[in-house]
């Protein structure tokens, strides 16, 4: 029976079936299979067992169900995978598992697991920048008010928002290609990592295994792969995460009733509230961001898995049961919701234009500084004049640009056209070329990729 959402919640099949129990125990079974290979073309064990063991290492031989028997009676999961796949052997079952130690099998088996789901987030990421590279093409020129501290700054555009969002996923993309060579690595080492079982030949095995199966070797281990391996893995994919909530929580806050400039998409039938039929809520968003908060968490057992008595001990174990398959599951999920999040994004101008205006050009009180000094005044002083004219604005309900108009002292510099020019449309600085800068870097960076 199911327990856990991300059974039957969250996460695509294609990431699921990674780590269901028949593909982590097919991977166990891979690595036991080119462990028998390298031995026999050192000749320590003869060809033939080597055909028959890699012919029978796979899960319509060894049955997740026999495994799980075994360890029921023996209490150790790589022994019960062992004892499996020797009785579908035969004679050639007792070259199975030779020289190796139970991590060599896991820690090399776990790196599979995290090259294949690596593949699924990678693709993601890929897709989500080619959607935001898009948007910001398109909204390169929609100018809407920015925002800090909550309150109203100056203009800025969407094409803004959306390039920021577009560099920073690619990063990501940069992040976990760079990291792969760190993080790929597998190991067989025997006990406390000194290959004392494998004889002479331990390094030449270990060179073997890995090459065989895609993984780059361990330069050292005692007997496990050392876990700040895996706490950069986690570290990265909770920074991914914290891209996926920064984008959602500026989605939510625009879409909020009050300023409902862009909106995540709602379907025809979808319903908002059981009690508000009125209600559009941004559900996916919400979901994001909530799940974005479990794979923070995740980071501390990662980083507390790192420091083990001595050469090594078990407490990394079960939790990497946990969060390993969690983390990825519900990043998936969150990637995949963003991309549908994005795609169909709606927006709603009269609304942008409305709230880029709302504070009657109390926005423009920054330009209208920088004109003055412009024109001769002092820094300090144009900043304390516009200031007070401000805030006379304000407490009056009145535009800026008005009160400016009646102050002898702004007219000693400023004309009817220094006025005129003084729009919000008109105060987005380098914004097109910045955002222009980032699509020509990412569209550099994918030719790279494609090459």
């Amino acid at each position: 029976m199911a327990i856990h959402p991300i059974d039957y919640r969250y996460g695509s099949e294609e990431m699921k079936r990674i780590w269901e129990e028949e593909n982590k125990l097919q991977k166990l079974l891979d690595v036991e299979a080119a462990l028998a290979r390298a031995h026999a073309q050192l000749g320590n064990i003869p060809e033939e067992s080597a055909k028959i063991i890699s012919e029978r290492a796979n899960t319509k031989w060894v049955r997740v169900e026999r495994v799980q028997e075994i360890e029921e009676e023996i209490h150790h999961d790589i022994m019960a995978v062992v004892k499996a796949l020797s009785e579908v052997c035969g004679e050639h079952g007792k070259y199975i598992h030779l020289g190796a130690t139970s991590n060599d099998i896991i820690d090399t088996a776990n790196a599979l697991l995290i090259k294949e789901s690596l593949e699924i987030v990678l693709k993601d990421l890929k897709e989500l920048r080619t959607i935001l590279k898009s948007l910001a093409k398109e909204h390169k020129y929609t100018v809407c008010i920015g925002r800090t501290h909550g309150q109203h700054a100056v203009p800025t555009t969407y094409g803004m928002k959306f390039a920021i969002w577009l560099d920073e996923i690619q990063r990501h993309i940069e992040r976990i290609e760079e990291a792969k060579k760190r993080i790929l690595v597998g190991q067989m080492s025997g006990a406390v990592g000194t290959m004392a079982s494998f004889g002479e030949m331990g390094l030449k095995i270990q060179e073997l295994v890995m090459k065989d199966l895609g993984l780059k070797s361990a330069l050292i281990s005692n007997q496990i792969i050392q876990r700040d391996v895996y706490a950069e893995l986690m570290s990265i994919l909770a920074i991914i995460a914290s891209t996926l909530d920064k984008i959602a929580l500026e989605i939510r806050n625009l879409q909020r009733t009050e300023i409902l400039e862009i909106s995540e998409p709602f379907g025809k039938k979808q319903v908002g509230s059981s009690t508000m039929p009125h209600k559009r809520n941004p559900i996916r968003s919400e979901k994001i961001s909530g799940l974005a908060r479990v794979i923070y968490s995740n980071i501390i057992p990662a980083l507390l898995n790192n420091p083990l008595w001595h050469e090594r001990d078990l407490t990394n174990s079960s939790v990497e049961r946990v969060i390993l398959p969690e983390t990825f599951v519900l990043l998936d999920e969150m990637l995949k919701n963003m991309k549908k999040v994005l795609l169909g994004l709606e927006f709603f101008p009269e609304n942008i234009k409305k709230n880029l205006y709302l504070t009657k050009n109390l926005i423009m009180a920054e330009p209208l500084m920088l004109k003055l000094t412009e024109k001769g005044m002092g820094r300090q002083e144009a900043h304390e004049l516009v200031r007070r004219l401000a805030m006379k604005a304000f407490e009056e309900n009145r535009d800026l640009l008005e009160v400016l108009s009646e102050s002898k002292e702004a007219r000693e510099y400023l004309t009817d056209d220094d006025l005129a020019s003084l729009k919000p449309e008109n105060y987005i600085g380098m914004a097109p070329q910045i955002v222009d800068n980032v699509i020509a870097y990412v569209e550099e960076k994918e030719k790279t990729e494609e090459s």
